[in-house]
Parts: C-alpha cells; structure tokens; sequence
C-alpha cells in the first residue's frame, strides 16, 4: 500500500497539485495564528498531538471495508504533506521575473524561495545564484524525499510519522515568515528538525554523490557521517554542488534550473530505489 500511496501521489502532484490548497502547511495556518508562546516542549507537544490524531483515525479505520477508506485516508495525507505546489509557482515566478529582466520581482522571488535560511548580505552575483541554487535543492528535499523517507520507514504507519515530519516543516516555515529570530530560537524547530533530517541526508547525498562527481563528493559524503554540527542544509547542499559544479552560476535562468533538473533526477533515482525495495521486500 506505501509504493502505491507513494506513486499516486507524486502523480497527482505533479499533474495538479498547483498553489496551497493542497498543503498542509496552509490547513495549518488558522492554528498557527494563535500560537503567542514559544518553547521547545510547546512545538514537541504540538507535534505528538498532531501524530496521535492521525494515529488515531488509522486505527479507527483499519479493516473498515477492507481497508478502502484507510486507503483513501493514506492517500489524503499524503497529498497534504508531500509537494510544494506554492513553492513552485514561487519558483515559476521567479522565472518569469528573470526573463523580463524585472530585479525587484526576482529578488522578490528569491527571498520567498531562500526563506528558512536566507541569501548572506552583500554577496555578489555568482553567490547570490549559487544560494538560491541551493535554496531549490533543499526545498525538493524538505517537500519530496525528507516526507517520502518517513513515510516508507514507518510502515503502517508511516502517515503518523509524515505528518509529523510535515507539521515540524509547516511550522518552522511558519515562525521563519511570521516571527523574529529569537522566538524561533525559542521554539526548538531547528534543532529538532536538524536530529531528523540526519539520517534522510545521508540517504539522499548518496545519491547526490553518486551523481555528481564520485571521486570528490564521496570522501566529502564519508566526512559528514561524523558530522556532527553542521546545519544538514550545509551537508546536502555541498554534496549537491559536486554535481553543479560543471555548471558556471552565471545565468539568472538556466543556473536554477539546472538546480531543478539534478533535484528532479535524485528524486527520481529515490523513488525506483524504494520502488525496488519494496517489491523485493513484497516477494521475499
């Protein structure tokens, strides 16, 4: 049911899943407006609640019409937590801005796509695309394969687990738009978030390394599994750049794209690995 659930998805995804009315992240906004205070233990309870719920309905579900409607339940989470139909149109408009040569759109477009850890100050050009480069790779990593990675290891009940995973994004992306610095420093989302992904970055660089240029990306992917303290975005995103080195951070164009494209070909190559996987798994 997971390779299933996972393939419809992506399918759906990519066919219409255009703008926030398919993400949890916006079904989460209403909730989120009452949040005024902010800990650690605040967004970890927030966030057990959140899976209990889903927990909850499976059981609720399970065996209900041979299992159809906990089907359709696995279905209806993963839709609302895998994808960033938003970030796309962001990202779209953002090329749009940049082949009619409109600064102020692209800088616009870029702020909203390098939202959770920015774009330095006074950088130049080539710095300027070479984050924004980077921005694109961590967002198909935090709305494609982070999700897929929780939603495949937790089983039958790899819902709980996605949801949680996305309601810790949601928010983090929430306290990065609405709220100072400190208050997200308060709420613990980075370091939770950062003892998560640790493990789903080291899959996903595999493939990134793999890709890229082998002989340099994997002593670098070696390194990172005694890493201990630096930021994951750090970790993914270097590995990726083996891959985009080839490639100048000239063009205010093609240089995201090429970004987009070597992102879609990691995803891609993750999902016939878990494709495989679990009919090997089915069979044996």
């Amino acid at each position: 049911m997971t390779l299933f659930t996972v393939l419809l998805v992506l399918g759906w995804e990519r066919l219409f899943k255009m703008g926030e009315h398919w993400q949890l992240d916006h079904r989460l906004a209403v909730f989120f407006r009452g949040c005024h205070r902010f800990s650690l233990w605040r967004t970890v309870l927030m966030t057990l609640v959140a899976m209990a719920i889903v927990l909850v309905i499976i059981l609720a579900l399970k065996g209900v019409l041979f299992g159809v409607f906990q089907l359709l339940f696995w279905i209806l989470v993963g839709l609302l937590c895998i994808g960033a139909g938003s970030v796309r149109l962001h990202y779209h408009a953002y090329l749009n801005a940049a082949s009619h040569e409109d600064a102020h759109a692209c800088d616009a477009m870029a702020e909203e796509l390098t939202l959770i850890h920015g774009i330095p100050v006074d950088c130049n050009e080539r710095e300027y695309l070479r984050e924004l480069q980077n921005a694109l790779l961590w967002i198909n990593y935090r709305f494609y394969l982070a999700p897929l990675f929780w939603f495949v290891v937790g089983g039958v009940y790899g819902p709980v687990l996605l949801v949680g995973y996305a309601f810790l994004r949601a928010w983090q992306t929430w306290l990065a738009r609405y709220h100072s610095p400190l208050e997200r420093a308060q709420s613990g989302i980075d370091a939770i978030l950062h003892c998560l992904d640790w493990l789903p970055v080291r899959l996903v660089g595999v493939a990134y390394a793999l890709i890229g240029h082998g002989e340099r990306a994997l002593p670098a992917w070696f390194a990172s599994l005694g890493d201990r303290h630096r930021v994951q975005y750090q970790v993914l995103t270097s590995l990726a750049q083996y891959s985009l080195a080839r490639d100048p951070h000239v063009d205010k164009i093609e240089t995201p794209r090429v970004a987009v494209a070597l992102a879609k070909k990691v995803s891609l190559v993750i999902v016939v690995v878990v494709a495989l996987l679990t009919i090997y798994g089915a069979l044996v």
